[in-house]
């Protein structure tokens, strides 16, 4: 296994995590991560209504600023959440972040909000 080019924890950047939670479909894809764990991005991304090389482009944003984690298996890319490293840095963020987009996920299917 080999690992890519992602940023130390200490260099994760409040703003840069803030941009990357910014789009409904990078959020989505980290939403998914927090209740799969760890996963390919093939099985993370199943079923968005995104073309493959827009969410290759998502998966590196949400590298990039240090809110995955993306190791290289064959050619394969196996994807985790760096939810130890964003609690440390930003205390509940992720959690809050999360917590609202599943209730604006939730008032949208059940048609309020």
């Amino acid at each position: 296994m080999r690992e890519v080019s992602q940023p130390a924890t200490e260099a994760i950047r409040l703003v840069d995590v803030l941009r990357a939670l910014s789009d409904p479909v990078r959020l989505d894809l980290v939403l998914r991560l927090d209740r799969m764990g760890e996963d390919f991005c093939n099985v993370i991304g199943a079923g968005v209504d995104v073309h493959q090389t827009t969410l290759s482009h998502h998966y590196r944003v949400l590298r990039e600023a240090g809110v995955t984690w993306t190791t290289m298996q064959g050619r394969s890319r196996l994807v985790r959440l760096r939810r130890d490293d964003l609690d440390a840095l930003f205390p509940g963020l992720l959690d809050s972040v999360l917590a609202a987009h599943r209730q604006a996920l939730d008032g949208a299917t059940t048609g309020t909000d």
